[in-house]
């Protein structure tokens, strides 16, 4: 079937407001307009293991894989950290295989020679060309940014880190620690048949939390569940029963008073940082195709005396849970008898905000 993508919208008053009609979750056209126009342009935070520290070092890493699948490259030149692409700009070799220490990049195929900053120094074969090297004779670079143990990247940034990342700086800042420390025991990733923006709806509301998740919902008190919107993202704020853990919110805080259990802050389009007293629990979503969908996990701790408490206890059992229902959700959206729902006005005004992003961003 043929959709006129363009002629897509999402109304800005969610009380009149429809979700999004359920082709859309499997339809190939859009998938592909996403990855033109939403994956390279926005920014990604990625899981990776190593990041290089010293002069020389060299770490290679796909951005988006499954989605994109980009060769790129992280260097440091004792100063610097810095991404460029890893493909050479003569005839596309990928360059850096593995991890590795050299004064610059060499290509494998051709002999061409590229500084740490992806800047040509030499390309045999050569010499007496016109005109060389041109611009496009560099590798090119993507745009980077650290925050605490995080690595965020965009190919081609449709709006500055900082506008991206202020809001959710401001909320968090203050109450997670400069140092934390990578779990690798808690760093699996899931794969599930549905299509990635299923499981971010789910992520953005906790309306279904007294459904699906009767473990999680033990601990928090559901009447003061609420979500606070930015213009790239979102932030859930759970609160904790009594007697159960919560944040020391310092008295400058706008949810001083509060027994905050966790934060749950998504980005656009697909990053997740869930933030507990104890640590930080990291989902990277990466669309696999319009049926298939990878989240990798990352679980970073500063308190390991109250790791596993609260509302961080049991998040493998919390994951499989939504994995049920979001691949139910999955299959019941082809069904011809589905087309699109209302958005719960109190609820999901997280899945409201996304679809609205979604959409604009894909025209």
């Amino acid at each position: 079937m043929v959709h006129d993508l363009d002629a897509l919208k999402i109304d800005a008053q969610i009380e009149r407001a429809r979700t999004l009609p359920g082709w859309v979750y499997g339809d190939r056209d859009w998938f592909a307009r996403l990855q033109q126009r939403v994956f390279p342009r926005s920014w990604h935070v990625h899981p990776l293991d190593a990041i290089p520290s010293a002069s020389g070092e060299q770490v290679p890493w796909t951005f988006l894989p499954g989605a994109l699948d980009e060769p790129l490259l992280l260097t440091h030149d004792g100063t610097e950290l810095r991404c460029v692409s890893n493909v050479c700009t003569h005839r596309g070799f990928v360059m850096v295989d593995r991890p590795c220490t050299a004064t610059g990049i060499r290509c494998r195929y051709h002999g061409r020679r590229f500084g740490l900053d992806g800047a040509l120094h030499s390309a045999p074969g050569f010499e007496n060309s016109p005109s060389f090297p041109e611009p496009q004779d560099h590798l090119r670079p993507a745009t980077l940014h650290r925050w605490r143990s995080l690595l965020f990247a965009s190919l081609d940034p449709n709006v500055p880190f900082d506008t991206f990342f202020g809001p959710v700086r401001d909320r968090i800042e203050d109450i997670v620690p400069d140092t934390m420390t990578l779990d690798p025991a808690g760093s699996p990733h899931y794969e599930m048949n549905a299509n990635w923006a299923l499981y971010c709806d789910n992520y953005l509301e906790g309306f279904h939390i007294p459904y699906v998740h009767p473990g999680l919902n033990a601990t928090l008190d559901w009447s003061l569940y609420r979500t606070d919107l930015f213009a790239h993202g979102s932030v859930q704020v759970a609160s904790a029963k009594p007697d159960e853990p919560s944040f020391d919110v310092p008295k400058s805080h706008p949810d001083h008073g509060l027994r905050i259990a966790a934060y749950y802050i998504w980005l656009f389009p697909g990053t997740m940082l869930n933030v507990y007293p104890w640590g930080l629990s990291l989902n990277v979503v990466l669309p696999q195709g319009p049926h298939r969908t990878k989240v990798v996990y990352r679980r970073y701790v500063w308190d390991e005396s109250a790791a596993g408490t609260g509302l961080g206890a049991g998040l493998d059992e919390v994951e499989y849970e939504d994995e049920a229902v979001v691949e139910a959700c999955a299959r019941g959206v082809r069904s011809r008898a589905y087309g699109a729902g209302r958005y719960a006005p109190e609820h999901e005004r997280g899945v409201h905000h996304f679809h609205r992003l979604l959409v604009d961003a894909a025209r």
